[in-house]
């Protein structure tokens, strides 16, 4: 058991994110006590570098509020107010709902509000006029297809992106939110083109970085036998959310991530008989749903499908993975038994499974997109992606296998295009530390 799980003092912390962020010249941007409660402060831009932000909808609560939000207003980091080294100078909006802020934003902060990517990128110039992307697409109203998926543009936005490159001869960071692409091919050749012209490229969800309770690092090469991950949501939109929580930790097994060989999604009561013939585990499930913090009492079986504070009914659904060294993993959806996100894996010559919840702060603050926008900055700052993209290409592409089979009513596809192998990196990067922050 030793060594499994790490703890970090707040000192240990604060040295960690000093010496991060410090040592990229932002040292003169930490130390000023948030008042949370007052205006956001105008934030000084003539020392920072200007971001490009690309996105679907600029709306309350959308994932650009809060991400580019943070860029725009700082945000807090264990306590104390930090000022990111980019801001938002150029902003491309592809739709404007009746909620929109976009407008306002510009006008109010001297934003350029762009009506393409291209002048988005350049201004109508012949270069680059930006030192990064955000590239968020996610909400609005987009169309879905047969399989029920949102046909959101990320493939066709990072095409343009990367026509642009190839003119400009210039290539900078590029964070695309989220998955890469609902298809498989589309997310492929988005990491195609990244290796191609060394684009740095980052992709994900905040999951794998927000904090968790308790604060569970698996270390490099643990050999995990197998494990769970006890979530909720919608099927593609949190099914996500869901595989990369699961895959931050998997890909920390023994021999680093291998890739996927099968997968298989089930829907009702083929998910309680796939655990009775132990196609995934109860015991495992019983400590993972040990670390929720919204455990509805009760049968699990007569729980799930049932609506709770006006969620929609959703029965339960479950992910099976079939890793290419033999492992195996699950993801349960369990919509009306909890409502977060807990993990359990059981570890070889380790009598107890290890478990923990990630934790998501309510909104509307929704503090867990301070975890991903600091590691955001860490790719602008250094020009290379704190963790692998080759984990969200990953996830991308088992979402987009398990929608297929969850489309053919449960069939067990067969995944070889899912050979993707990679190392995980010593420190995943996700919070650590305090949560709350000091009110006046």
């Amino acid at each position: 058991m030793s060594g499994v799980a790490s703890y970090f003092s707040r000192r240990q912390f604060l040295q960690s994110l000093l010496g991060t962020v410090c040592g990229c010249g932002t040292a003169h941007l930490l130390g000023q006590e948030v008042p949370f409660r007052t205006r956001p402060p105008r934030l000084e831009t003539k020392h920072r570098k200007p971001l490009a932000v690309l996105t679907t909808v600029y709306r309350p609560m959308s994932h650009s509020y809060h991400i580019a939000g943070r860029f725009l207003f700082g945000y807090a980091v264990q306590g104390k107010f930090h000022v990111p080294q980019h801001y938002v100078y150029t902003l491309y909006v592809d739709q404007f709902p009746p909620n929109d802020l976009s407008r306002s934003l510009a006008d109010e902060y001297g934003i350029r509000l762009c009506r393409s990517i291209e002048e988005a990128l350049t201004l109508g110039t012949n270069k680059l006029v930006v030192d990064g992307i955000l590239h968020i697409a996610e909400h609005g109203d987009y169309p879905t297809n047969e399989k029920g998926q949102i046909l959101y543009p990320r493939y066709e936005w990072m095409e343009r992106i990367v026509r642009l490159f190839r003119e400009t001869k210039q290539v900078v960071p590029v964070f695309v939110d989220k998955h890469l692409s609902y298809s498989w091919e589309k997310a492929k050749q988005m990491y195609d083109w990244a290796k191609e012209l060394n684009i740095p490229l980052m992709a994900g969800s905040s999951l794998p970085v927000t904090w968790r309770r308790p604060e569970l690092e698996l270390p490099l090469n643990t050999p995990i036998e197998e494990a769970i991950l006890a979530a909720y949501g919608p099927i593609e939109v949190y099914g996500f959310h869901a595989l990369e929580a699961l895959q931050v930790m998997m890909e920390r097994r023994q021999d680093g991530e291998t890739g996927i060989a099968a997968v298989t999604c089930l829907t009702g009561e083929a998910v309680w008989q796939a655990g009775d013939k132990g196609l995934w585990s109860w015991e495992l499930l019983e400590h993972a749903l040990g670390r929720s913090e919204t455990l509805n009492p009760g049968d699990i079986r007569k729980n799930v499908g049932t609506p709770v504070l006006g969620r929609p009914s959703i029965p339960p659904i479950a992910f099976l993975l079939e890793y290419r060294d033999g492992r195996r993993a699950a993801v349960l959806l369990l919509n009306g038994h909890i409502y977060d996100f807990c993990f359990a894996a059981r570890i070889a010559g380790q009598r107890k499974p290890v478990s923990c919840m990630f934790y998501l702060p309510s909104p509307p603050g929704a503090k867990y997109f301070d975890a991903l926008v600091f590691n955001i900055e860490k790719l602008l700052v250094q020009r290379k992606a704190p963790y692998p993209v080759e984990r969200t290409l990953l996830t991308s592409g088992t979402l987009d296998f398990l929608l297929e089979s969850h489309f053919r009513k449960g069939q067990r596809l067969e995944t070889p295009a899912l050979d993707i192998r990679y190392t995980a990196p010593a420190d995943s990067g996700f919070f650590r530390g305090e949560i709350a922050c000091p009110v006046p």
